[in-house]
């Protein structure tokens, strides 16, 4: 594309036909495998390093830490700097983390400080690559393409995640170190694919180096907060990430002490990610027709549902069964809640709005498994998912009666929520 930023072209090409747009989903997309096939070997690997499923937990939240402080600063850098260097460049820095983890696998020397600092370096890496994602896709992709481009998303994810489970299981259980070097694999591409881009991914950065950084981040900051939508996306992100990756961490740590296998546990990070692919489907056809308000508490309705579920059974079998149906709406929310927000979004505010909204995330890594591993060591797995499951429950009410959700349309009526910024 070579129209200037935020314009759409006369005549776009569809998104198959985009060459920038499928490079970076390429990288991405292989990206996501790796570090999808790292991420499942992580917890399996703390905990046969440290042998306690606290220590486990403590390592894997030290390496989120990172991603936490430089998710604020990242989005203003995102706005003032080549995005496609800031992606080659953090893409390369995640990669030799990755593997320099492997090599100490391989050799037998990997420690608990080592696994948490390339956890630390990658989840820094990751701060400064989501809004520089989130930015570039806005350059790239017209508005009206951005509710398929997002559903996109969500199935590359949803692909991962079907995917990474089984193979990081397969990996971890051939040699500790193979999942780590997949990790290195796939931020190697991201840098290849990225590095292949030729069209422009900012608008003119010169008026945005004029500000001062601390300037930049307060405007976006006071952006953010004069929207009341995403004011209140910002706490209600970071208790979802905190619930559901708590439960995952939880339900994964308990059937590996249980001593079922590696490739068993893989199933069902596979069965939720076949669901998330089939939910990626059907994503576009429902954020077409459902208006976001409905959709994103039903999602997370369904989710709870799911979690309770999971508290009668406690076996593998009947985690896949109650997670699989659980999971079906969650793209169509995701892919909705991430367009309308492009959508909206001015295009020299993309990156600072993204890493403001990451820090919601980022905010939750580091307790998601201080609360699933902390929970399942004082409780045990039934009451611990009880407790979620309850929580969940109070979200899905909270979300249902907040008017700023509520009133988020369909996509034929995002362009008159468009935000001008003076």
């Amino acid at each position: 594309m070579t129209t200037p930023l935020g314009a759409p072209a006369a005549d776009p090409p569809r998104l198959l036909r985009n060459r920038p747009y499928l490079l970076l989903m390429s990288g991405l997309t292989t990206e996501a495998f790796g570090a999808g096939i790292a991420a499942f070997a992580v917890p399996l690997l703390a905990l046969a390093i440290t042998g306690s499923v606290w220590q486990a937990g403590v390592v894997a939240a030290v390496g989120h830490v990172g991603g936490l402080l430089a998710t604020l600063p990242a989005g203003v850098v995102a706005d003032r700097v080549d995005r496609r260097r800031l992606l080659v460049g953090t893409a390369t820095v995640a990669a030799l983390a990755w593997g320099s983890a492997g090599v100490a696998a391989l050799d037998g020397h990997l420690t608990a400080v080592h696994l948490a600092i390339v956890l630390l370096a990658s989840s820094v890496a990751g701060a400064f690559v989501e809004p520089s994602v989130a930015g570039a896709l806005r350059a790239v992709v017209p508005a009206a393409q951005l509710p398929t481009a997002y559903a996109a998303t969500q199935g590359r994810d949803a692909a991962a995640s079907l995917v990474a489970g089984p193979v990081g299981g397969v990996l971890y259980g051939i040699a500790h170190a193979l999942p780590l070097l997949a990790g290195a694999v796939g931020h190697l591409v991201t840098a290849v694919c990225a590095a292949l881009v030729r069209e422009p991914l900012n608008g003119d950065t010169a008026a945005a180096r004029r500000t001062h950084p601390v300037t930049a981040l307060r405007e976006g900051l006071a952006y953010v907060w004069s929207v009341p939508l995403f004011r209140l996306c910002l706490g209600l992100f970071a208790l979802i990430n905190v619930l559901l990756s708590g439960l995952l961490v939880a339900v994964t740590l308990s059937l590996a002490e249980e001593g079922v296998p590696a490739p068993r546990i893989g199933l069902l990070s596979a069965a939720v990610g076949a669901a998330m692919l089939a939910g990626a489907v059907l994503a576009p056809w429902l954020v077409a027709r459902v208006r976001v308000g409905r959709l994103v508490p039903a999602a997370l309705a369904m989710v709870a549902v799911a979690a309770a579920a999971m508290a009668t059974t406690q076996s593998l079998p009947g985690y896949v069964a109650a997670l699989v149906p659980g999971v079906l709406l969650v793209p169509a929310a995701n892919a909705a809640m991430a367009g309308y927000a492009a959508a909206i979004t001015p295009p020299e505010l993309q990156g600072r709005f993204s890493s403001v909204m990451d820090l919601s995330v980022s905010a939750a890594l580091p307790l998601a498994p201080l609360v699933g591993s902390g929970l399942l060591a004082l409780l045990g797995i039934g009451p611990t998912l009880v407790v979620l499951a309850a929580v969940l429950g109070v979200t899905v009410v909270g979300t249902s009666c907040a008017r700023p959700l509520r009133r988020v349309g369909r996509p034929d009526t995002w362009a008159d929520d468009a935000v001008v910024v003076p």
